[in-house]
C-alpha cells in the first residue's frame, strides 16, 4: 500500500451515513481509498445508495467522480475499504463471485459506447447473447421491449450515425436494461445534449425509477438535471480528496452549513437564493409531472 494512502490529515466533519438498516439498502461503501501509485486519488469515502435512490455523485473535475463509478462497477480495486451490494461484501469475494454482483447491473457510458456497425436491436441484444440462453427471436423480443422502455419503439433496425445523440443515449439506457437489472450507473448521462434532450432523458430516468424500482448511481455536474431528478448524493471535493457533503442537493443548497465548495458548485459560484428559486422550481415541474400521469 502506498504510504501516501496513510498520510494523517484532518477532514471536513459532514457526518457518516446511518448505518446499514434491513434490505432496504442496495450499496454501502464504507471508508473508501482511491489511489493510483502513491497518488490518493479520494479517502475515507462513505455513503449508502437505497433502494429506489436516485443518487447523485457531484463534484468538479478531477474530483474523482468517475473514478469512483470504475471502483463500484469493478473495474478498479480500491486501496482500502469496502463496497457492499445487497449486504455481500463486493472485493472480499471471488471473481465468480464480483462477476455474479455485476450481472445485476448496468451502466450507461458517457458517449453511449454503442457499437457502430450493429442495429439498435444488436447492441441491445448483445448482453441477452452473452448471458442468457434465450433463441434469437426471444432477443429480439426482448431487444425491443427495452428499446420501447426508451422511447425507441419502431427504431430496432437503426443505425447508431442514424439517430440523433439523445436517441443514441436512450439507445445505450435500453442495453444497460437488457438483463433486468436492480442498479444502473449513469457516467455524465446529459454530457452533448442540448436542454431538451436533457430533460427528456431526465424524465426517462424518473420513469425507470418509478415504473421498474431501478436504483440509480449517476455521476453528473449538469446542476438542472441534479436538481429535478436527485433523490440523494455526495459532493466530492478535489482539494481535501474526500466526501465534503452529502443529502438531496435540493435541501444541501438551503443548509448554510453546507461546505463551502459543495455550495460553490451547486449555485455556479453565484447566491444561494438564485438556486433556490431553480432547485424549487425543478421540484414543481416534477411533482406537476408525476400528478399528470
Amino acid at each position: 500500500m502506498p504510504d501516501a494512502v496513510q498520510t494523517s490529515i484532518v477532514l471536513p466533519n459532514v457526518g457518516t451515513p446511518n448505518a446499514a438498516a434491513g434490505d432496504d439498502v442496495r450499496i454501502s461503501v464504507r471508508d473508501l481509498t482511491v489511489a493510483f501509485g502513491s497518488f490518493v486519488l479520494m479517502r475515507n469515502v462513505s455513503f449508502d445508495v437505497r433502494v429506489g435512490d436516485i443518487f447523485m455523485v457531484m463534484g468538479g473535475s478531477g474530483c474523482g467522480k468517475s473514478t469512483l463509478l470504475r471502483v463500484l462497477m469493478g473495474l478498479k480495486e480500491p486501496q482500502q475499504g469496502q463496497i457492499c451490494y445487497n449486504g455481500e461484501n463486493f472485493w472480499a469475494g471471488t471473481e465468480e463471485s464480483r462477476s455474479r454482483i455485476m450481472r445485476n447491473t448496468g451502466v450507461l457510458f458517457q458517449g453511449g459506447a454503442l457499437w457502430s456497425s450493429m442495429t439498435l436491436a444488436e447492441n441491445v441484444g448483445l448482453p441477452l447473447q452473452q448471458y442468457t440462453d434465450l433463441s434469437d427471436e426471444e432477443i429480439r423480443e426482448q431487444a425491443s421491449l427495452k428499446l420501447a422502455l426508451a422511447g425507441l419503439a419502431g427504431f430496432e433496425d437503426y443505425y447508431p450515425s442514424e439517430i440523433s445523440g439523445g436517441m443514441r443515449k436512450r439507445a445505450g439506457l435500453a442495453r444497460a436494461l437488457a438483463l433486468d437489472p436492480q442498479i444502473l450507473f449513469l457516467d455524465e448521462p446529459s454530457a452533448g445534449l442540448d436542454p431538451v434532450s436533457s430533460r427528456l432523458l431526465d424524465d426517462l430516468i424518473l420513469e425507470l425509477r418509478d415504473s421498474l424500482g431501478t436504483t440509480f448511481v449517476i455521476v453528473s455536474h449538469e446542476l438542472a438535471s441534479i436538481f429535478t431528478i436527485a433523490r440523494n448524493g455526495i459532493f466530492l471535493d478535489a482539494q481535501s480528496r474526500t466526501v465534503t457533503a452529502r443529502g438531496n442537493p435540493s435541501e444541501m443548497v438551503k443548509d448554510p452549513t453546507t461546505d463551502q465548495s459543495a455550495m460553490l458548485f451547486l449555485t455556479r459560484g453565484g447566491k444561494r437564493e438564485n438556486t433556490e428559486e431553480g432547485a424549487e422550481g425543478a421540484q414543481a415541474a416534477t411533482s406537476h409531472k408525476e400528478q399528470s400521469r
